[in-house]
């Protein structure tokens, strides 16, 4: 008796269905089937023939391919959704048929005329994380055709996906090909009716103009731009043009709405240098290129003394205005969704303006964003990071930490695991260290997400915090003027440097000083719980028994449970500080 062989091959497969079947069917069975049947025969069953593969399978909204060539399978799938993009520009959204398409390249079982493994498995996991009209490939098909084909790649990072033992590089296929930015542009245009609809804002940085009129200073001008590419490239929330691409502008004049058609991007930032003597003026402003609106505009008047530094200065000062630009412009983009329909960024990206808003009921909401970035893309480091800082801040704010501590520490350690360059996640975690009073691990982390991100304000203000509650007052204060220079407009910042300020003339026995630094802090935020803490027990410290008691009644209202024994296990100052902050709670008459 001879046993049947299974058969084994390595082949190139995708699976696609369509997105929101069942919706389409219940509102239109009949008119979804006939435009399902007139995709298959005029677009999708021909493109498959013409590219050498063979249809597996058809359920009622799925199919499954099979290709000898990887290469096949990718330019197959790409032609389809864009033909199915073009057929369906007359077609109201809710009546629109739109293919979710996934592609993989494994070893197969073949079975009478079906197929089986791995390999297929994998390929049905992509398709069901793509978006409609989308497609995504896994890391072998992206290593096998990256250099064979003109479409570009997103690199979404490994994901776990059900019934596959280990996680699956994806990448995302943009629809575009690569050309020159005029043709590229012309694309992006066609398919998004003006403008890029990138998952991240993108931005391009024109040619600063030289106005002296000195070609000698037409290097200095140029300087301004590269430094500022190079910058912004490094916050990785965002899509920078390349030099190369944006460099194409220089000596010319610009339309903005049209360099941003023609470069994809959504964002334009155009600029002017002009020296006279030993004095030099920069400008610079920031478009939003599909509303021609000027989100920031800013002009700088300096002495150049020293050319490089005051070139680096400028950069800093621009790079460091335009993120919360971007931020903010993106955020309002993204309100105008609802949550439920927003996708892992964009929840992040809201909860970014919850988080900087430095409230209790806005780090709730914070939370509930960033539990549905982590549901909707588990590995998403940013997503546990921001989930971190906002749990241990609502906790600060509810009056005790221990109980979130934990929790917070796992989602920020699950960032680093995910994404060790990624600033916030080191934020965090060094955040969770600072509660606790572990305040050279948390110093650590702060320095760490400094060092990737040397214009995060957030973390210069935090390692003040951690500097000045382990005595080191003199570098505190430089880092809470930094934090400062670099964001002055941010409600939280003010608030944490005025505290980490009210820290250092505390630890310093400076208690007058300390009073005024927490009154300041406290009309930022006027209810601010640490501020009121600080302002009682500096203000009994230093005899200012008026201002000592109206502060104990805010703070008794809102930490009722504040006692001496709370404030030995909780208050974060080391211990020679902290022990003349809880006697000054015991003069203003805090009890144990």
């Amino acid at each position: 008796m001879v046993e049947d062989r299974v058969e084994r091959r390595l082949a190139a497969i995708w699976a696609g269905d369509i997105a929101g079947y069942s919706r389409l069917m219940g509102a239109d069975e009949e008119g979804t089937l006939r435009q399902l049947k007139s995709h298959r025969k005029e677009l999708v069953d021909p493109k498959v023939t013409e590219h050498r593969g063979r249809i597996v399978k058809t359920t009622g909204d799925g199919m499954l391919v099979e290709f000898v060539s990887v290469v096949d399978a990718v330019r197959c799938a790409v032609e389809i959704q864009r033909g199915m993009s073009e057929r369906n520009a007359d077609v109201p959204e809710d009546k629109r048929i739109e293919f979710r398409i996934g592609i993989n390249v494994g070893d197969i079982i073949s079975d009478a005329n079906d197929i089986y493994g791995d390999g297929v498995n994998v390929a049905a996991r992509l398709e069901g994380l793509a978006k409609p009209g989308g497609i995504l490939v896994s890391r072998n098909v992206y290593d096998q055709v990256r250099d064979k084909l003109s479409f570009s790649f997103e690199d979404l990072g490994e994901q776990t996906v059900k019934n596959i033992a280990r996680p699956i590089g994806i990448h995302r296929i943009e629809l575009a090909e690569h050309a020159t930015p005029a043709a590229a542009g012309a694309a992006t245009q066609e398919r998004h009716g003006g403008f890029a609809k990138s998952e991240k804002p993108s931005i391009a940085v024109l040619p600063f103009a030289n106005m002296s009129g000195d070609q000698e200073q037409e290097y200095f001008a140029d300087g301004i731009s590269e430094d500022i590419i190079t910058a912004l490239s490094k916050l990785r929330w965002f899509f920078v043009i390349a030099r190369n691409s944006s460099f194409t502008y220089k000596g010319k004049a610009v339309d903005v709405k049209r360099v941003a058609q023609e470069l994809g991007v959504r964002y334009v930032l155009e600029g002017s240098v002009r020296k006279s003597g030993n004095r030099i003026r920069i400008t610079a402003q920031l478009i939003d290129a599909a509303t021609g609106n000027h989100l920031w505009a800013e002009r700088y008047d300096r002495d150049v003394a020293d050319i490089f530094a005051v070139q680096d200065e400028i950069t800093e000062r621009v790079v460091s205005a335009i993120e919360p630009q971007l931020y903010a412009a993106e955020n309002i983009r993204s309100q105008r969704k609802a949550p439920e329909s927003l996708d892992a960024w964009e929840c992040v990206t809201r909860a970014l303006s919850h988080i900087a808003s430095s409230n209790a009921a806005d780090y709730e909401i914070a939370e509930t964003l960033c539990r549905r970035a982590i549901a909707l893309a588990p590995r998403y480091a940013q997503a546990h990071s921001l989930l971190a800082f906002a749990l241990m801040r609502r906790a600060v704010l509810a009056g005790g930490t221990a109980d979130i501590a934990p929790v917070a520490f796992g989602h920020a350690q699950t960032a680093i695991n995910l994404d060790e360059q990624d600033p916030w996640a080191h934020f965090a975690l060094g955040y969770t260290h600072f509660m606790p009073r572990r305040f050279a691990e948390a110093v650590t982390s702060f320095r760490k997400a400094i060092a990737l991100n040397p214009n995060f304000a957030a973390a210069h203000a935090m390692l003040g915090n951690a500097l000045a509650c382990q005595g080191e007052t003199e570098e505190a204060l430089k880092c809470a003027e930094r934090a400062v220079k670099l964001s002055p407009g941010d409600l939280f910042l003010s608030v944490v440097t005025g505290i980490c300020m009210t820290y250092v003339h505390f630890v310093a026995a400076r208690y007058a000083e300390a009073v005024a630094w927490a009154k300041k802090t406290i009309e930022r935020q006027p209810e601010f719980i640490v501020g009121y803490r600080m302002l009682v027990a500096a203000a009994a410290m230093d005899g200012q028994d008026a201002v000592a008691a109206p502060a104990l009644a805010t703070l008794r209202r809102l930490q009722p449970g504040i006692s001496l024994t709370w404030a030995r296990d909780n208050m974060n100052l080391n211990d020679e500080p902290r022990g003349r902050f809880v006697e000054g709670l015991k003069r203003a008459g805090v009890g144990e």
